[in-house]
């Protein structure tokens, strides 16, 4: 009897199918991102998709400080554990040339309208090489660097007044850099505690790297000329000694550790209360408005003389070369669904669900609906990126580690920019990416 039981429960949890054949697993699909707030946006959207379709996609979230290298851990193997990767913009040369990431040339202007995606995300977020028209990547967050400010500080009279009088001109957000280093001496009081503002100078990852590349880019330098992958003479031109001098003196009037502050420090010297202007990628903002709600204001970048140049953010949705061809088609499926403008004004609605889509950019409803979206559409023209190469990594570590130095004072900032210029031109080199 014990046998009948046990016999008919393993049948009933098997499940049969007509002629008692086994039920089909459920299709699904698994996408990989970093442990952030738009991944949650992109976790309820997926819900969605799920009811419409039957399809389940999976968002497995890992850590920012752990994602890139379980990343690229997971594409040693033979099959990797997701179907879509949500990787940063510099990461798709890799993907590409290494045959890691399914070129979407053909197939992506059937999904979706390509002329209506930025034009910057376009080139950054999803092509190899920029401006090639070939795709490895369609757009999922588009992000930039802006800056968020204590708008109750600005706003109020006395300080306005003091403001006046000390620099002949209305207390206001700052539009040049040069204003933007006067509000900053202005609000540095540190025997109460009070900071002007707080730059991007962390040694992990890119952080340093992307908070000085503005200041380089507005100055008149360059990282180097992409197609021939020279270096010297653009990255260690007179310009970009005189922008990273100008950069160091900032630092000055930040909190105590500031030459040192990555992602996560700068937007802890906001919260804390303590600092008047912060800078981080807009994805972050949502945090400091549930926390400082109407004290926080947001503005773009500031130009330097006339020209004014932002570091591009976000992440594009790659295919995984390691998954079966029948995952593949289900991812192109939900990428395509989750690029339908319909889908993208639900994606507006979620934390930091920033799109490409320019109709939906320029319209009155986004850029109303949180206190940064205005700022962050008005960054979006100015975008520009790092190196997107396939050894992105490796220059990475040169250009974090000698503008480190710089800032520490331990190499001259002409020495430390004729050492980026070098080794980054050995790095291309010994890749083979130029003569």
């Amino acid at each position: 009897m014990m046998y009948r039981i046990l016999f008919g429960l393993i049948v009933l949890a098997a499940g049969c199918g007509p002629a008692g054949s086994p039920v089909p697993a459920k299709p699904s699909i698994t996408i990989w991102w970093a442990q952030w707030d738009p991944a949650d946006g992109l976790r309820e959207l997926g819900d969605e998709f799920e009811r419409e379709t039957g399809i389940a996609v999976k968002v497995h979230q890992i850590p920012w400080p752990s994602y890139q290298d379980q990343v690229f851990l997971n594409f040693g193997n033979d099959k990797t554990d997701f179907d879509i990767v949500i990787g940063d913009s510099q990461w798709i040369g890799r993907g590409a040339t290494r045959g890691l990431y399914v070129d979407l040339t053909d197939w992506l202007p059937t999904a979706i309208d390509m002329d209506k995606i930025h034009p910057r995300a376009a080139r950054y977020l999803c092509e190899y090489p920029p401006g090639s028209g070939k795709f490895y990547a369609a757009p999922c967050e588009t992000d930039a660097v802006g800056f968020v400010y204590r708008k109750d500080w600005f706003e109020d009279p006395a300080e306005k007044a003091a403001f006046k009088q000390k620099y002949g001109r209305d207390l206001a957000v700052p539009d040049t850099w040069d204003q933007f280093r006067d509000l900053a001496e202005f609000f540095y009081r540190p025997d109460q505690k009070q900071y002007g503002c707080a730059l991007l100078t962390g040694r992990g990852y890119d952080s340093m790297t992307m908070g000085f590349q503005m200041f380089m880019w507005g100055f008149g330098g360059s990282w180097g000329e992409f197609g021939e992958f020279a270096v010297d003479g653009y990255v260690n031109k007179p310009e970009v000694a005189n922008a990273l001098a100008y950069f160091k003196s900032l630092l000055k009037f930040g909190p105590n550790g500031a030459t040192n502050f990555d992602y996560g420090k700068t937007f802890e010297a906001f919260i804390n209360g303590s600092t008047a202007m912060s800078m981080n990628y807009f994805a972050f903002y949502p945090g400091i408005v549930e926390q400082m709600g109407d004290n926080a204001g947001f503005f773009t970048v500031p130009k330097a003389g006339d020209k004014r140049v932002v570091s591009l953010g976000g992440q594009g949705f790659s295919i995984s070369t390691k998954t079966s061809a029948e995952q593949q088609e289900l991812a192109k499926k939900f990428i395509a669904w989750f690029l339908q403008t319909e889908i993208q004004k639900k994606w507006i609605t979620k934390d930091a669900g920033f799109t490409a889509n320019t109709d939906i950019l320029n319209s009155d409803a986004f850029q109303n609906a949180s206190p940064y979206n205005r700022a962050f559409a008005e960054s979006l023209d100015h975008l520009q990126d790092f190196w997107n190469a396939p050894v992105y990594n490796e220059l990475l570590a040169v250009s974090q580690r000698y503008l480190g130095e710089a800032i520490d004072g331990v190499t001259p900032d002409r020495e430390a920019l004729d050492k980026i210029a070098a080794e980054h031109e050995q790095i291309f080199k010994d890749a083979g990416l130029s003569k």
